[in-house]
């Protein structure tokens, strides 16, 4: 199966996600930057606030692209203790990676929102949206975040993912929606027809186009 754009998926997710709708105790939740436009049709559909939830990888050092870990907003992490021994990380460029991924996920966090503050989460069901799942090291540190904010029903939904995410990802939230569950999975992109990069001019625009949450 492939997505046309990110429009087109979040369309597609929404069908999977109508018990949901109207629920005066659910906000949307959109992973930035790629996971905002799906999250905002989801939540379009849905009649339900929009909001971002941010989680950045933590790169093996030299080899970005290799994760070793992620961090989210609040106190989310996940750290991948093999692959820091086989590339010699120290604890202590652990420390400095983290603490700078921490840095720019706050400044773009004010930036997003601008002066709003964040959807408040305690007691509500959260629909923790991206536009893909490759391996899973963001949206694993922002869904233990997200339990750390006593959140009362967790659930992440994607267009895409590999089969074999299902099995742990599961096990770490109440539900979960996946449209697409290939076998061959490579990267998110090969199942976009269209899958160009979502600046964050997008992103604020999305966010403030949403009425449930400039009513909230």
């Amino acid at each position: 199966m492939k997505f046309k754009d990110r429009t087109d998926a979040g369309m597609r997710l929404a069908q999977l996600l109508e018990k949901f709708a109207n629920r005066p105790d659910t906000v949307v939740l959109g992973i930035p930057r790629g996971g905002v436009p799906v999250a905002s049709h989801v939540a379009h559909a849905l009649h339900l606030p929009l909001d971002t939830f941010l989680a950045r990888k933590l790169g093996v050092p030299g080899h970005e692209e290799y994760a070793f870990g992620a961090v989210s907003v609040g106190e989310g992490c996940h750290f991948d203790h093999s692959v820091m021994r086989s590339a010699g990380i120290t604890s202590e460029k652990v420390e400095e990676i983290t603490r700078a991924a921490k840095i720019a996920l706050a400044e773009r966090a004010q930036l997003y929102r601008h002066a709003r503050p964040p959807l408040p989460l305690q007691g509500k069901t959260v629909i923790l949206v991206d536009d893909g799942i490759a391996t899973g090291s963001s949206i694993l540190a922002a869904v233990r975040s997200l339990r750390s904010m006593n959140v009362a029903h967790l659930v992440v939904a994607v267009p895409v993912a590999p089969q074999s995410t299902r099995a742990w990802l599961s096990s770490e939230v109440d539900e979960l929606f996946v449209v697409s569950e290939p076998t061959d999975f490579y990267a998110v992109g090969q199942f976009y027809e269209d899958f160009g990069q979502t600046t964050d001019q997008e992103v604020v625009a999305l966010l403030d186009q949403n009425p449930m949450r400039m009513a909230s």
